[in-house]
């Protein structure tokens, strides 16, 4: 029997917005930058999934949009996992946060997210975002 495609794990991240700059956070245990995003909390939308994990990995408050700025795909430990991502308009950057530990956070110009984020689908989001696209 062929091997079956599964559905990839639904997750859920922000584009974290501060005036004309993004900020971004080191995934848990590695040096490389990526939004805020995390699994899809039963019981709420996936937007405002995505501004708790906002809130636990980075320390940010705001105001999410429940419009969608695209969606990118990866893989991580032979699993396929499909990624939503909204904008979050920053309202407060907590000075201590859950994560704060486990993680660094940036605040950085639009093109300076572009050379630091790895996956290039979510380097078109951010462009694409931020009217960047050539």
């Amino acid at each position: 029997m062929a091997g079956r495609l599964k559905r990839p794990f639904r997750q859920s991240g922000v584009i974290p917005v501060l005036d004309d700059r993004v900020v971004l956070i080191t995934a848990r245990g590695s040096d490389r930058w990526i939004i805020p995003k995390g699994y899809i909390v039963k019981g709420l939308s996936p937007a405002d999934s995505a501004a708790k994990e906002a809130y636990e990995e980075a320390g940010l408050i705001g105001t999410v949009s429940q419009d969608l700025a695209g969606e990118y795909r990866y893989r991580k430990f032979g699993k396929h996992f499909s990624v939503e991502v909204y904008p979050l308009y920053i309202e407060t950057m907590l000075d201590e946060w859950d994560e704060m530990h486990q993680r660094r956070r940036r605040i950085v110009s639009p093109g300076e997210a572009l050379d630091m984020i790895v996956h290039d689908n979510l380097k078109s989001i951010v462009a694409g975002f931020f009217n960047m696209l050539d």
